[in-house]
């Protein structure tokens, strides 16, 4: 893409800027005029599933006199926190009804480490985070022998 900008080095008037990349470059001599542009415009792409994602780079305040690091758009940043939080929220979702089950330390772990295995193979979304929570709790106990009774309003459950 040219602009009406004039290179300070060899004079010329074709000078592409990216926008992606977020500089400004001389297509005759080569010279960098800017580099890390930030746009105000906010655009959006569709993904393969009919949803959208802001196409960009997350800057944040702490990265102050860092180079950006290239590839990396900032809702990979939101999709590392959200899997933190959901890790954190079934942790301790599986440790609270562990504990109602009276389970030890071992069982919790090791939902836990079922939990994580759901979340890194998706099979958590679009699912209730209890659904989820029990799915694993009941793993444990029949992979453990560990016979728990579950009430349920219809029927009885042991596991």
């Amino acid at each position: 893409m040219s602009s009406s900008r004039v290179c300070r080095t060899c004079g010329c008037t074709d000078i592409d800027i990216d926008q992606a990349r977020g500089d400004a470059v001389c297509t005759a001599c080569g010279s960098v005029l800017e580099d890390n542009i930030i746009v105000s415009e906010v655009q959006f792409v569709e993904n393969s599933g009919g949803g959208s994602s802001a196409v960009g780079q997350f800057v944040s305040l702490d990265s102050a006199g860092k180079a950006p690091s290239l590839g990396t758009g900032f809702h990979t940043n939101l999709g590392k926190e959200s899997r933190a939080q959901t890790l954190q929220n079934g942790r301790r979702q599986i440790h609270h009804l562990g504990n109602q089950l009276q389970l030890n330390q071992h069982c919790l772990d090791t939902a836990f480490n079922f939990f994580k295995m759901a979340v890194s193979k998706h099979l958590t979304r679009g699912r209730k985070m209890s659904h989820v929570v029990a799915a694993c709790l009941y793993l444990v106990c029949r992979t453990e022998g560990t016979p728990r009774i579950l009430l349920t309003p219809q029927k009885l459950h042991k596991i």
